[in-house]
């Protein structure tokens, strides 16, 4: 039988993988996936996703290939794979696609989403998506610095030490669009871009954060640095686009 390129829609709580990469000694979403499939189809099926997401981010539509030459109907394959994944990995959807898709490379932008709850108790069934943030924020501070993230940048000082800087590709990146709402006791992060460096969109948060401490002197452009990491349990990859 020919070989089938098979697309998967995957969603995942990240909170207890060591991200989506696979590691030798650390369980991951990626090196799951591959198990399970190898378990289903008797052989080692390598599942090219679209990017990393770090250690206790979670994926609401993460997009991720494979190819395999069994003759098992996608729909059956699906169900399988979800019957024995763990329950915090589903997949929603599996279909075909053209063999000179990559998902990686294909993908046009992303968008991911960040999320702080603002009040001083934080539900125990909100606490493991969500930076739990009570103190005093000038939030018209955070609203204007994040709009000026949108844009052409230079993204180097809100990126973390990459095993990849040693390619020397640039850190330059286009964003769409970069915006902060409150709502409820709650904000919300959007970011949507051409592609994002370690770390880049949890360190943006935390530079927000401190515009909003009033530690960002001038919000209206970028700070020359950026601030603490933001915890990785609140960042959500929401789409990829083609």
């Amino acid at each position: 039988m020919a070989a089938r390129p098979t697309l998967l829609l995957l969603q995942y709580d990240g909170g207890s993988f060591a991200g989506w990469q696979r590691q030798p000694s650390a369980r991951t979403v990626q090196g799951v996936v591959e198990d399970i499939l190898a378990r289903l189809l008797e052989k080692r099926t390598p599942v090219i996703g679209s990017g990393r997401t770090d250690a206790g981010v979670h994926a609401l539509e993460q997009v991720a290939a494979f190819t395999f030459d069994n003759p098992i109907p996608l729909l059956n394959l699906r169900r399988a794979v979800n019957r024995l994944l763990p329950p915090a990995i589903r997949v929603l959807s599996a279909e075909e696609f053209p063999p000179e898709f990559h998902p990686r490379f294909d993908a046009k932008a992303k968008t991911y989403e960040y999320r702080i709850v603002r009040g001083e108790v934080c539900s125990p069934f909100e606490w493991p998506y969500a930076h739990h943030y009570p103190y005093p924020l000038q939030e018209d501070r955070m609203v204007l610095l994040a709009r000026v993230f949108e844009g052409e940048h230079d993204f180097t000082a809100f990126a973390a030490a990459d095993e990849r800087d040693a390619e020397g590709k640039s850190k330059v990146r286009c964003v769409f669009g970069s915006t902060l709402e409150t709502s409820g006791g709650r904000m919300t992060y959007r970011i949507r871009g051409s592609g994002f460096l370690k770390h880049m969109v949890r360190n943006i948060v935390g530079t927000l954060i401190e515009a909003g401490k009033g530690n960002v002197e001038d919000p209206s452009s970028l700070p020359p640095r950026c601030g603490p990491t933001a915890p990785a349990k609140g960042l959500f990859l929401v789409n990829v686009e083609y």
